[in-house]
């Protein structure tokens, strides 16, 4: 652990007893039994918070934001977004993906006008016309507006994703790894734009990543996940392993983050955890 105590905060329980916009309690998923992936999974978001998840493969961290997300259910545990029990999809929440999943016969346009009159079906279409036309200027794509997929880079597409996202103003937005398929150059480019816009908007924000600077650059904080696995008294199932509180000022571009002071030292920590105690490879 890293002599700075005050970057590192890995007591779930004092965590909840503030009052916070986004509570998980005891999460924990089982797929084989007595053998749970990850258990005892507490932790908390504030209203405008950006929280980064990382982990090794299998420490169940896309099952955690399913979870968030009402795609999926948890063997124990609850899941609370602004006082009330998550139990299953909303439009409140918003979730990109790595794949853009955007629907290829549909131009930009339609594709974010489809998901902001599922939120608003009472809205007129000029009411439906201005929302698109603002979110997708957001992400700088209105010249493409009515193009259809096919006639977009992989970039500008993962950019009609976080449009549509954003397009119906969720109370939060889900994030699993939507840059992971993008070249490095594209990845930094609209990691800043979304930046950019996460500040505009004060939009809440837990996102899955295996990229540490992208967490780093992004994240106001930073949970460490361990995977599962056994030792000589027996199972241990994987689950949050440290809340690292990301202290470089919130005005960091890409360009400048190695330049900061206490980067190296959040960085070494974090890759220093994913190395020595988060054990890969031993969850299934």
């Amino acid at each position: 652990m890293m002599n700075d105590l005050s970057l590192v905060s890995d007591d779930p329980v004092s965590l909840l007893k503030r009052e916070k916009f986004l509570r998980i309690e005891g999460l924990g998923k089982s797929y084989i039994k007595d053998k749970p992936v990850f258990a005892n999974v507490s932790f908390t978001l504030d209203r405008g918070e950006f929280v980064c998840i990382i982990g090794h493969s299998g420490c169940g961290k896309t099952t955690i934001l399913n979870v968030l997300a009402g795609l999926d259910h948890a063997s124990d545990g609850l899941v609370f977004m602004d006082q009330r029990e998550v139990a299953g999809p909303s439009l409140e929440r918003g979730v990109v993906f790595q794949g853009h999943a955007l629907m290829p016969w549909l131009t930009v346009r339609q594709n974010i006008a489809f998901a902001v009159t599922s939120r608003w079906p009472q809205w007129s279409k000029s009411e439906v016309t201005k929302q698109v036309e603002k979110y997708v200027a957001m992400v700088g794509l209105s010249p493409a507006i009515d193009k259809k997929p096919s006639q977009l880079s992989g970039g500008m597409k993962q950019r009609v994703g976080i449009a549509r996202a954003f397009a119906i103003q969720p109370k939060m937005l889900l994030l699993d790894e939507p840059f992971g398929a993008l070249d490095a150059l594209t990845r930094g480019t609209i990691q800043d734009e979304l930046m950019g816009i996460v500040r505009a908007t004060q939009q809440t924000v837990f996102m899955i990543t295996h990229d540490v600077d992208e967490a780093i650059l992004l994240a106001d904080r930073i949970l460490l996940m361990t995977n599962g696995t056994e030792t000589e008294q027996g199972y241990v199932p994987g689950g949050i392993g440290e809340s690292v509180i990301n202290t470089l000022p919130k005005s960091r571009t890409r360009a400048e983050l190695h330049h900061l002071d206490g980067y190296y030292e959040v960085r070494n920590h974090i890759v220093d955890f994913l190395i020595k105690r988060a054990k890969p490879g031993a969850a299934h």
